[in-house]
């Protein structure tokens, strides 16, 4: 058993000597350029959902490239700052002509200033309405 076991290790240690001396010309690993984000959010136009799905940040040696993410996540959030104030202009102009279209321009006015509808009765002007005396009311 003994001489097997020294047999064996002379052959991994000879096996191990051959790669490492004659490994060849080439370096065992080569050198790699650093990952760049190929494919950034498009200037040109607004960000889709089809443009987040698509978006691979590059891989440093610590995580993601910070720089990259930093960039990716500005111009996300620029993107949906620039969309909630677009919302918030059409909600605003979609009530101006809700009101405008129900025939009411005047909804900001106090009650007093308005015009009656033709199917209300107009206020009386002067003294509050005395009560029924009968019903208290």
């Amino acid at each position: 058993m003994f001489w097997f076991l020294l047999l064996a290790m002379v052959v991994v240690v000879a096996a191990v000597t051959l790669a490492v001396v004659g490994g060849g010309k080439s370096a065992i690993l080569q050198d790699v350029a650093p990952e760049q984000l190929t494919d950034p959010l498009p200037a040109t136009r607004p960000v889709g959902r089809a443009d987040v799905e698509a978006l691979r940040l590059p891989v440093a040696a610590r995580g993601y490239r910070m720089a990259d993410v930093d960039d990716a996540l500005g111009r996300l959030g620029a993107e949906l700052a620039e969309r909630d104030a677009r919302i918030a202009e059409l909600e605003s102009a979609l009530a101006g002509a809700q009101a405008t279209r129900a025939g009411r321009p005047d909804l900001l006015k106090q009650p007093e200033d308005r015009p009656h509808a033709p199917w209300e009765a107009p206020e009386p002007q002067g003294e509050a309405p005395r009560p029924d005396e009968e019903t208290g009311r």
